[in-house]
């Protein structure tokens, strides 16, 4: 059977594509293009049971946004994961990714499919390990078949996109050990390889034998989202040796995924500073020939936790514009704790306006329409059109109604005194 990536290639024009080219308001064959050349992919796993629309993620495309749950060992309620997937979606996120680490894993993550209307992505590293640790065995001796195997279960489950820490190999992690790091290493999955490539003396399995992987990606239709396991976890850290040594080798194997008829995307850092930030984007696409990119964040300065969905936001905003393809929202909660329900909701409103923002500066088709009926809406005094075109309409529509002014047609920061009201008395006069 030809994989999606394939068909484009021979010049074949899946429904898949078609449906995300109609939400996208693109041409179906541009997006065939795209989607041929690498520099866009389709979200959908071949197993997906419950309809979801695909979601396509790449160049020339509204800037994407994920909202990343899941449990922990200390914090392991189906139920509450269930409420932040439904925050997630009501707040109008494009993907979501399961990142359990506690309770039943498996059962988690088939709930979560089962229930989402969006794309769904995993790590499978993180279930490999759970499962290594509630055998009693150390995660560090970890044989490769045993992550192999848990990759085959999220594709046969119906996972649309995992994220694997590919190039995290025996030459990045010297790179690494050589280099004076503020944070050292912040990713999950790249600390799992780089202690078991350190203890081993071995390649990265993921690395070693990613023809593997890529048979069992291109047999479910599996995005894969080659993960930045050398990602900086600190400002200081940003665009350093390991990090570039790591997106070298992600490059790549993008080129080997492609060969192979699979979809890939590169994820990217991380903490930068903002002035960094537009660098870092360059520097992925000319390494991975245009690949969508993948962003946490980035998050531009480390002394805010409690507001790191806003110090994201900020990155995000100047990442997307830059050429940033997919945004990882940031809950204020980052570095804290697991974010609740709330929490969700409101890193993905945050994360919209970063990629929205992004959108309207890469002049993606209908960002700077939909600014533009809002101000229309403002200028009539036209309440009702305003909380309908608002991001977050809900929490408008409540600011509004709890100070609600003597004239209906203002609000109450300016009364009597609204220029907007003063300005159309004048010209209809």
């Amino acid at each position: 059977m030809l994989s999606l990536l394939e068909e484009a290639k021979q010049g074949l024009v899946p429904t898949e594509i078609i449906v995300a080219a109609n939400n996208e308001m693109v041409e179906p064959d541009d997006l065939r293009e795209l989607v041929a050349q690498g520099r866009a992919v389709i979200l959908r796993n071949r197993n997906r049971t419950k309809k979801i629309d695909p979601v396509a993620i790449g160049e020339g495309l509204r800037t994407k946004v994920n909202a990343n749950i899941g449990t922990s060992g200390d914090i392991a309620d189906i139920e509450v994961e269930v409420e932040k997937l439904k925050a997630a979606v009501d707040a109008k996120t494009d993907t979501v990714m399961d990142l359990s680490t506690g309770g039943d894993l498996k059962a988690i993550r088939e709930r979560i499919i089962a229930e989402s209307p969006v794309p769904v992505g995993t790590v499978p590293i993180y279930e490999a390990a759970v499962n290594r640790r509630q055998a009693g065995k150390p995660v560090v001796d970890m044989h490769p078949d045993e992550l192999f195997d848990v990759i085959e279960q999220h594709g046969e489950q119906g996972v649309d996109f995992i994220t694997v820490h590919c190039g995290v190999t025996q030459k990045v992690v010297e790179e690494f050990l050589s280099c004076d790091r503020v944070m050292d290493i912040v990713s999950r999955g790249g600390a799992f390889h780089a202690e078991w490539i350190h203890k081993h003396k071995k390649e990265n399995p993921l690395y070693r034998h990613f023809d593997r992987l890529l048979k069992i990606a291109k047999k479910y239709e599996m995005v894969l989202s080659l993960g930045d396991g050398l990602r900086p976890g600190a400002i200081a850290d940003a665009t350093d040796r390991p990090q570039i040594a790591e997106l070298n080798v992600l490059g790549e194997l993008v080129q080997r995924a492609r060969e192979a008829g699979v979809q890939a995307m590169v994820e990217g850092p991380g903490h930068v500073p903002i002035d960094d930030v537009p660098l870092n984007m360059h520097i992925q696409k000319e390494l991975c020939d245009g690949a969508p990119f993948y962003v946490l964040g980035p998050i531009v300065t480390d002394i805010a936790p409690g507001y790191d969905h806003l110090t994201s936001a900020i990155g995000g905003a100047i990442a997307a514009m830059s050429g940033a393809d997919f945004l990882c929202y940031v809950t204020h909660t980052e570095h804290l704790s697991l974010p609740d329900p709330a929490a969700v909701k409101e890193g993905v409103i945050y994360t919209r306006i970063a990629a929205h923002a992004g959108d309207i500066a890469k002049g993606v088709i209908g960002a700077w329409e939909w600014d533009e009926k809002m101000s229309c809406a403002r200028r009539r005094l036209d309440w009702k059109a305003m909380m309908e075109l608002a991001i977050d309409p809900t929490l408008a529509k409540q600011i509004r109604e709890s100070s609600l002014p003597s004239d209906e047609d203002t609000c109450t920061m300016c009364g009597e005194f609204c220029a907007v009201k003063r300005i159309g008395e004048i010209k209809k006069k």
